[in-house]
Order: structure tokens, then sequence, then C-alpha cells
């Protein structure tokens, strides 16, 4: 194989893996944005208009799924069958025909929640009513890093209420998810979550004075500074930066918040149609699941047969842009058909591993890792990030969910602290609720206890009423 053939064959390879991953990574609206500008802006490519199968490119009946690739494989109730489905029951007009300014706005729009919005929403149930608003006002006031722009004695002046209050207010945001999220400066981000770190956890002697007095030696790993400055060991200095490092971020908004990677509370993404469709066998539970991921359009996407044709005979000034069109059209499907194989394995064995999940509820959620799982499917993990990003599944009771929520690491111990409460006979607070959790092998802390609780919008021991009963 001569060098020019291995240089080319590996740009063709490099060019095949972005344009799969950067597919990959669309919503089932926005890979058809893509398809209609590619057919509008690319002669060599071609939608025909026929109602067939992308998987097995058989005719499909004029209503309904693929009788082939829609079919059990085999007799197990827990095997789910997974398919691609050309539907474009959420797309108005069919192929080429719809250009992206015939579709709403809003179509795909997902609305998330921003920092301010997250932390008020856990602090709200703990604060008296009165004290809200200047929580909103305060959260305001977070730079980019999770940080104050203003001060407390500012606040205090501004509203003309006790100095007290407002650092009471901040107090308890600084407790919220991400935790030290309102601290004045990194350094008070760092002790807010040092103290609550060391309720679960031994902390490294002198952790605390080398944050106070040291961090920007430790900034500068000028260890050997700092150790003579706190008086202790080289080997102690390090291990305290080893600690600061793996366990401690100076910028909370920086750190991972909500229910997934992304900013922002993946649980309460708002989506106006799905990318993927879980179901019944026929609509009966106890079924086989039905897995249906969406192909936003019929026909077959091909290289025009008629363009191939004409560019033998095409004239000298435009071979070489005619033969631009031919390769972006050939690599355009081929990586359209890397995509769904991709969605297809993904889905799979998501599907097995979360089944419980998707029939019962969230109790019956499994942590999962998107590493694990691309271990599993031998892939690379930012190939499932990329797949599992932005997209959204309707669930057999037709809930409405992100995609990322089958990976979340908290939501079955939210959901376990949720069943607790709704059994309770009398209004249990967070150290009860910690001890009851340790009978289910599950430890954590009081103060993650309460975050997880404020997060399903659940009040404190002394706010709640149990129907039927008073609370002394």
């Amino acid at each position: 194989m001569s060098f020019a053939f291995r240089q080319f064959q590996s740009q063709t390879t490099s060019a095949h893996l972005a344009q799969t991953m950067a597919l990959l990574t669309l919503t089932s609206a926005e890979l058809r944005q893509k398809i209609d500008a590619e057919l509008a802006n690319n002669p060599a490519l071609e939608l025909l208009e026929e109602r067939t199968c992308p998987t097995c490119h058989r005719p499909l009946p004029p209503h309904g799924h693929c009788p082939v690739c829609s079919r059990p494989s085999s007799n197990a109730a827990d095997e789910p069958i997974v398919f691609i489905s050309p539907r474009e029951d959420f797309f108005a007009g069919s192929g080429s025909g719809t250009s992206t300014e015939d579709m709403p706005e809003d179509n795909t729009a997902t609305a998330t929640e921003d920092l301010p919005t997250y932390v008020l929403r856990q602090v709200a149930p703990e604060l008296d009513p009165q004290d809200r608003g200047l929580a909103a006002y305060i959260l305001t006031h977070l730079n980019e890093d999770g940080l104050l722009t203003t001060t407390p004695l500012e606040v205090a002046r501004y509203h003309h209420i006790p100095l007290s209050r407002v650092q009471n207010i901040i107090s308890i945001i600084q407790h919220a998810d991400p935790v030290g999220v309102g601290s004045a400066c990194p350094e008070e981000a760092l002790l807010v979550q040092l103290d609550i770190l060391a309720e679960s956890c031994e902390i490294p002697p002198y952790t605390r004075e080398a944050i106070e007095e040291g961090l920007n030696l430790l900034s500068r790993h000028q260890y050997q500074e700092l150790a003579h400055q706190l008086k202790i060991s080289l080997t102690q200095t390090k291990e305290i930066a080893a600690f600061i490092s793996e366990n401690l971020n100076p910028y909370p908004a920086r750190s991972h918040w909500g229910d997934s990677r992304d900013p922002g509370n993946a649980a309460m993404q708002v989506f106006h149609h799905p990318d993927i469709i879980i179901n019944y066998l026929n609509d009966q539970p106890g079924n086989p699941l039905m897995v249906e991921i969406i192909m936003p359009l019929a026909g077959t996407l091909r290289v025009n047969p008629m363009f191939r044709q004409a560019l033998r005979q095409a004239e000298e000034n435009k071979m070489e842009d005619w033969k631009n069109d031919l390769e972006r059209a050939s690599l355009l499907v081929k990586c359209l058909q890397q995509r769904n194989n991709t969605m297809k394995r993904l889905m799979q064995r998501l599907v097995v591993l979360q089944r419980n999940f998707i029939i019962n509820g969230e109790a019956s959620l499994v942590p999962l890792t998107r590493a694990v799982l691309s271990k599993e499917l031998e892939v690379h993990e930012s190939t499932i990030s990329r797949a599992v990003a932005g997209k959204a599944v309707q669930l057999p009771n037709k809930r409405m969910i992100p995609l990322s929520m089958f990976f979340s690491r908290n939501l079955n111990i939210r959901s376990v602290i949720k069943e607790i409460i709704e059994r309770e006979n009398r209004p249990l607070n967070d150290s009860e609720l910690v001890r009851l959790l340790a009978k289910q092998d599950i430890n954590i802390a009081r103060r993650t206890v309460a975050k997880y609780r404020a997060m399903e919008g659940i009040l404190p021991a002394h706010l709640r009423q149990i129907p039927g009963s008073s609370t002394t």
C-alpha cells in the first residue's frame, strides 16, 4: 500500500468518523433540518419519495411499523425489539418539501433551569416565605463560577434588613447543590465543601489551614513553601493537595450539578416531541418492550444515480465541484447508517439494563454510568455522551424524559427518600431518614439527604403535615 493511498484512506476515515459523531449528537428534529439543508444544497443527494424501512429497505404498510424489523427475534419477554422508525408524525410535509422555516420555532426547544433557579428550588422549603425573595435576589448576583458578585453588607443595606438575616440565607444557599455556590471567593467555597465532606469521611490534618493560609501556594504547586509555612512535612502537604484536587472545587458552577453532566437539571427539561419511543408490543403490558428510534423522514436517501452519470460528461471547470458534491452525498448516506446502527446498539443494551425503571418507575433505576456502558459496547465514552445528549424518550406510560435520566446516579436514592416520606406516620427529620436509608445499604450524609429531599420539593420535617395528624 503506497503512502499516498494510506494518507487518503486515513483522511476518509477521519471524515467519516467526524461526520458520524456530529450526526450522533443531533436530535431527530435537528437531523431533519440537516438532511433538508443537504438536499437543498447538494444536487448529488436524492430522496426517493416512498415509504420504506430505513434498515431493511422493504416497503412499509400505509400505517404502522416495518413488519420485519419490528418482529420479536426471540420469545424472551425481557428482550426488547429495537428498530429505526421513519415517523413524520411530528413534522409537517415530507422530504425536501419542508424547509426549516416551515417548522415552528420552538418545535424541539428544551427549557432547562439555570443555576439560580435550580438552587432556589432546593433552598425555598428551608426558608421562611419572606426570605425567599431575598434568596432570589442574592442568586441573581452569581457569576459564571457560582460565586457572589455582591456582599452580604450591600444586600442588607439595599433591603434595610439585619446583616445576620442575609448571612443566614447565604449559608443555606451554600449548602445546596452545587455545594459552595453563593460563596464570596474560592477559599470560602472550598471551606464550605470541606465542612460537609467532614461529615462522611476523614479529612487530612491541616487541610483547612492550607486553604485559609496557602491556597495561592497550592495553586502554584509550591508545596515546599507551604510545608514550611504550616510546619508540616512535604509528604503531608502533597496529600492535602491531592485530597483537595480530588474532592473539592473552588468554582462550584463548574462542577457537575443537577442530574446530568450538562449544567441544569435534566429531569426538568421540557421536550416537545420524542427522539425515541418505548412501548409494549401490541400495546399490551407484559409483552416485550418495543423501541422506535425516530428517523424523521420517510423514503430512501441515496446518491443520485443521474448525477453520477452526468459527472462523466461534466465540463472540466465543474469536475472538481461535482466530485466534492458526490463525496459529500456518499459520506452523508454512510454516516447516517452508522448513526442509526450506533443508536440501535445503545438502546438495545440500555433498555435491557433499565427495563425495570422503564416499567416500574424511578425507584427501580439501576445506577449506571456512561463509562460502564461504553466498555460493554466497546466504544469510546464520548460516543455514548453524544448519542445521549439532548435526546428525549417517551416511556410506555407516555411520560417524556431525557435519555440522560437513564444514567442518573442519585435519582433512585431520591425516589427511595420520597417513598419513605410518603409512608411516614409522623414527619421524619433528615437524621432519621439517614438511619432508615442505612438499613437499605444507602449510606449518605444528612446534608445529602436534605439536598435530595429539597430537589424533590419536599418540606423539612418541622414544616410537613401528615394528613389526619398533627405535628408536635
